[in-house]
């Protein structure tokens, strides 16, 4: 199976620790990492530390892109850039003792829409005569609209490409509409979708069940420490998590998307890629910012 992710959207990822913080004073702090990042860059890293055969699709900032491109070709990461006038966006994590993470979002570059007909054609040339899945992760860039990319998704679907997608982008209507292979809402995101509570991996599977009698085939959410629970054609499935003390739950999920991914690849069945994901995702707790979780302790906890 060839996998591809999209990462339309990239980001410099700047994580950062601070004994105090205080608003509206200066504050002191030392910069724990600086990664080329993403969700789809994330994706890549994970399956790439765990020996799975990936390619990144990415477009890049012009006035920034070239450090970003070196910084994921170091990591193996194989790589096609599209290059677009901009700059890629920064994300500053700040972390403190004894509080949640802070997180400072820049805008990044705007892209034209005759680019994702760019995107398009290098995913069909791909996937021509392979049985393929691709992520579509995090946000859309300003330019692209909605419209455009659900046309994309409806022609894979005629070329039998199965894809993914996490973004926050798309409304739960869009989803329905083009019907992912697969999704993978978080705690927040599935009361968003179902505009009500939902607390309890009980909860978390009707959801799932509801999602999928929506004609998406695999429907997994991630309940953080409680673990994650699937609803597929196959049945319903509920996964718990390994009992773990957080480092950085930045790009957690992007890891358990990965995993289900890696677990198909080698010829798994759904309810042992939801294992995978698991273990990746909490794999991914264990590093710092949006590092990549390591291959021994992913296969610890599977």
């Amino acid at each position: 199976m060839q996998i591809i992710t999209l990462t339309l959207a990239p980001a410099y990822d700047i994580h950062c620790q601070c004994d105090t913080f205080c608003a509206q004073q200066e504050n002191l702090a030392h910069i724990l990492s600086h990664d080329a990042g993403g969700k789809g860059v994330n994706i890549s890293r994970a399956l790439t530390v765990f020996g799975v055969k990936n390619t990144a699709i990415v477009l890049v900032g012009r006035e920034n892109g070239n450090p970003f491109l070196s910084a994921i070709e170091g990591e193996g990461i194989d790589n096609i850039p599209l290059t677009v006038d901009g700059r890629i966006r920064e994300n500053i994590t700040l972390h403190q003792a004894g509080y949640k993470e802070t997180r400072i979002s820049f805008p990044g570059f705007s892209a034209s829409p005759e680019i994702l007909d760019k995107v398009e054609d290098l995913v069909l040339a791909l996937a021509e005569g392979l049985p393929t899945v691709v992520t579509l992760t995090g946000r859309l860039p300003e330019g692209i609209p909605m419209e455009k990319v659900k046309g994309m998704l409806l022609r894979f679907h005629e070329q039998d490409i199965r894809f993914v997608i996490d973004s926050r982008s798309f409304t739960l209507a869009d989803l329905i509409e083009v019907k992912p292979y697969l999704i993978k809402p978080n705690e927040e995101e599935i009361v968003a979708y179902m505009h009500r509570e939902v607390n309890t991996m009980e909860d978390a599977l009707a959801s799932a069940r509801e999602l999928h009698d929506t004609g998406i085939t695999n429907v997994m959410i991630s309940m953080g420490a409680q673990g994650a629970v699937l609803v597929s054609d196959t049945g319903a499935y509920v996964t718990k998590a390994p009992s773990i003390v957080p480092v950085s739950t930045i790009g957690a999920g992007d890891s358990s998307i990965a995993g289900f991914l890696a677990a198909l690849s080698l010829g798994e069945r759904e309810e042992n890629a939801l294992r995978y994901a698991v273990a990746f995702g909490s794999a991914a707790c264990l590093t710092e910012g949006t590092s990549a979780p390591r291959a021994e302790v992913i296969r610890s906890f599977l």
